[in-house]
């Protein structure tokens, strides 16, 4: 067979190669069961040849969706939301639904336009990190008609359901474990705060606990870079020599946590005796470090995965009663790094 190498393949070009008729390819693309198994193997093995992929588009003008779930995210180089991710893509690679991401970066204005490129391709839902969300974007989810999955939180109202962790009560279990192990002269560093609500919401349920255990929060420092080691090291090293006598920090995620707790072990300090830390994620990397971080198991695949089960019930089976509300719990493992009370 001879074309033009520059003009797209059709279902023509697939029928003359597999020597069927053009309705016979588009049975066999379309999944239908009224095709023999010889004539689909053989119409599948010439469109594999030629490298035809379907037009879902001119597919979706019927039905106005395509088989695309949109999954709006603050970040990709942040390790939370690849495993995220994980769980999402674990769920959808049998149903014929592809995930396909958009970046926020924790910018609200940000998130309102991915949010309109994505829906104007008419996705069949939507799964978008968090429950906070401007009342343009929020307003674009309702009127969308399909199903939206808000993750990560659960501390708040959702547009539709939501899947995700109490970070108030996370933050208030670990600053219980601190009190009751005797902590007293607290340090706190968190990242991306005010725009990473989830984070700001931990920091509230933590200041919450030490507060019933009549401590205050000594010292704090925040920032607007990524959650990096080198971070860590140098916020912590800041932050003991402007207040030396700290023997607690808690850090806002895992990857500063292990920055400081690496200055720390470098500088001989006794963990966790002299000076406890604690961070948050459950980062399975950092299980590689000779002294183990304290931190919280954050539901991360899980949560990816309820979110996808929800978005594909309600496709499959649209009259059924979904929970409009699931909260995961976090585990708090004390590692090498926090005594126990």
């Amino acid at each position: 067979m001879s074309r033009n190498e520059n003009r797209p393949l059709t279902l023509r070009d697939v029928s003359e190669a597999s020597g069927v008729s053009e309705m016979t390819v588009s049975r066999v693309l379309r999944n239908r069961t009224d095709v023999s198994q010889a004539t689909r193997e053989k119409v599948l093995k010439a469109a594999k040849q030629l490298g035809y992929v379907p037009n879902k588009i001119a597919g979706a003008l019927a039905s106005q969706r395509v088989n695309l779930v949109a999954v709006i995210i603050p970040s990709l180089s942040n390790m939370v939301f690849p495993d995220v991710m994980t769980g999402i893509s674990g769920v959808l690679e049998n149903t014929g639904l592809q995930p396909v991401v958009g970046v926020t970066d924790y910018l609200p204005e940000k998130e309102e336009k991915v949010l309109y490129e994505m829906l104007s391709w008419r996705p069949s839902g939507v799964i978008i990190a968090g429950l906070e969300h401007s009342d343009a974007s929020r307003a674009m989810l309702r009127a969308a008609g399909i199903p939206v999955v808000e993750i990560m939180d659960v501390d708040g109202t959702p547009i539709d359901t939501m899947v995700g962790i109490s970070h108030r009560r996370a933050g208030r279990e670990i600053g219980n474990a601190i009190v009751k192990a005797g902590y007293k002269r607290i340090g706190f560093m968190g990242t991306k705060m005010p725009l990473d609500h989830r984070a700001r919401k931990r920091f509230e349920g933590f200041t919450q606990a030490l507060a019933k255990g009549g401590i205050e929060v000594a010292d704090q420092e925040f920032y607007s870079g990524g959650s990096a080691l080198a971070k860590g090291r140098e916020m912590t090293e800041a932050m003991l020599k402007r207040t030396p006598d700290l023997d607690f920090l808690y850090y806002s995620n895992d990857m500063i946590g292990a920055g400081g707790l690496l200055y720390l072990l470098e500088q001989g300090r006794d963990i966790p005796a002299q000076i406890g830390l604690a961070g948050f994620n459950g980062v399975e990397l950092l299980q590689g470090l000779p002294t183990q971080l304290a931190t919280m198991d954050a539901c991360r695949t899980e949560i990816g995965r309820r979110a996808a089960e929800i978005i594909v019930a309600r496709i499959q089976t649209p009259d059924d009663d979904i929970p409009t509300r699931i909260e995961l719990t976090p585990t708090l493992s004390y590692g090498d790094t926090l005594r126990r009370g």
